[in-house]
C-alpha cells in the first residue's frame, strides 16, 4: 500500500497528551486481530504486458493503518514473517503509528495475495498455505494489557485454521472487559468448508458488540428475500448491540436500540475499491472513540448524534481511499473531524 506520509509527523504521543488534556477523553488502544499480507498489484510494463509489484495489506492490517494515520492508538495481533515481505509489513506498521508489540513472529513465510482489478473491483488469488499469519494458534496469542480497550477482528483470517481457531478463541477470552468488532469481510471463494466457518462466525458475533457487513456479507449470512431492515434485526438479536450496514455507493447505515441512523456516500471519483471497507471501519471505530464511547456500558446507551459522526467519519475517510489507487487511507490532516 502507499504511504503518502506528510513531510512532517502530524501525530505522536505529545500531541496525543495534549488532545486528552483538551478533551478530557481517554485515548486507549484499539487492537486489530487479523491478517497481514502482501497484495501483488499488478502493473504495466513499459514495453506491454503486466508486472506484480509487493505491497502491504490485508483487511485487518488496512484498519490498523488507518486507524493509525487518523490518529488513534492501535496495535496488531497477527502472525508475521521474518522474511523480507514480513518485515516490510512490520515496519509499515510502525511508520503509521501502530505498535507491533503484539505480532506473533515467525519463520514461516509470507501470506501473498495476487490482485486482479476490473471495472475498478478487486478480487484476489491467496497463496497461504503453511504462512505465518495461516499458521497462528492460541498458543500464539500474547496476553493483553490494560491499555487494551477495544479488539477488532475481520477478513480472511476468520477463515483458515489454524488462525480463525485462534482468534475465535481471544475473542472468546476477552469480550467481557473490552469492546469487540468484527467486519467479516466474506469472500465465498476463499471459503473450502462452509459450515464451519459459518458455525465459527456465528459464535464470534454472539459474542460482539458491533457487527459491521456489506448488504451483500448480509444477504449471504441471512439468506432470503428479507430487507437489510429484517435481516440487521436478526443479526443484533444474534448479540450485537450496533449492526452497520455499507452500501456502497449508497451510503451506510447502523441499527441500534429502538433506532436507526444512515449517512450518504461523499460524492468522489472511484479510482478502485481496494482498501474502502477496512478504512470505513476504522473511521467508524475513530469516531466512537472520538465521543469516549469505545466501552460496553457507553454502546448500551448510544445516542443518535455519536452513532451519526462515527458513520459520516468512516464515510469520508472510505471516500478518501477510493479516490486513489490502492488502499491508502488518509492521514488525519487530510479530514475535517
Amino acid at each position: 500500500m502507499g504511504s503518502n506520509r506528510p513531510s512532517a509527523p502530524i501525530w505522536s504521543s505529545e500531541d496525543a497528551a495534549v488532545s486528552i488534556t483538551q478533551t478530557d477523553l481517554v485515548f486507549r488502544m484499539i487492537l486489530c486481530c487479523g491478517e497481514a499480507l502482501v497484495d501483488m498489484i499488478p502493473v504495466d510494463l513499459p514495453a506491454g504486458g503486466k508486472a506484480y509489484a509487493p505491497h502491504a495489506g490485508g483487511a485487518v492490517f488496512n484498519t490498523a493503518i488507518a486507524l493509525g494515520r487518523l490518529g488513534v492508538e492501535t496495535g496488531m495481533v497477527s502472525g508475521v514473517s521474518t522474511d523480507t515481505f514480513g518485515r516490510m509489513l512490520a515496519s509499515q506498521l510502525e511508520e503509521n503509528g501502530v505498535s507491533t508489540a503484539y505480532l506473533a513472529r515467525s519463520g514461516r513465510l509470507t501470506t501473498l495475495a495476487l490482485v486482479h482489478i476490473e471495472n475498478g473491483g478487486a478480487t484476489y488469488s491467496f497463496y497461504d498455505e503453511n504462512s505465518a499469519g495461516r499458521s497462528l494458534t492460541f498458543a500464539d496469542m500474547p496476553a493483553l494489557g490494560d491499555e487494551v480497550s477495544a479488539l477488532y477482528f475481520g477478513g480472511i483470517s476468520l477463515v483458515a485454521e489454524p488462525a480463525a481457531d485462534a482468534y475465535a478463541s481471544l475473542l472468546a477470552k476477552e469480550r467481557a472487559n473490552r469492546v469487540v468488532m468484527i467486519d467479516p469481510n466474506i469472500r465465498p471463494g476463499f471459503i473450502s468448508a462452509e459450515h464451519t466457518y459459518r458455525d465459527r462466525l456465528d459464535r464470534m458475533i454472539g459474542q460482539s458488540d458491533i457487527i459491521k457487513v456489506s448488504d451483500e456479507d448480509l444477504d449471504w449470512l441471512i439468506e432470503g428475500e428479507e430487507t437489510i431492515e429484517i435481516k440487521a434485526a436478526a443479526m443484533r438479536g444474534r448479540g450485537p448491540a450496533i449492526v452497520v450496514v455499507t452500501k456502497g455507493a449508497e451510503g451506510a447505515t447502523a441499527f441500534f436500540g429502538d433506532a436507526s441512523v444512515g449517512v450518504a456516500a461523499p460524492v468522489t471519483h472511484v479510482v478502485d475499491t481496494v482498501g474502502a471497507g477496512d478504512t470505513f471501519n476504522a473511521g467508524f471505530l475513530a469516531g466512537l472513540n472520538d465521543k469516549g464511547c469505545l466501552s460496553k456500558d457507553a454502546l448500551g446507551s448510544v445516542s443518535d448524534d455519536v452513532i451519526h459522526h462515527a458513520l459520516s467519519l468512516g464515510a469520508t475517510v472510505a471516500a478518501v481511499t477510493v479516490s486513489r489507487a490502492g488502499a491508502n487511507p488518509p492521514w488525519a490532516s487530510e479530514i475535517n473531524r
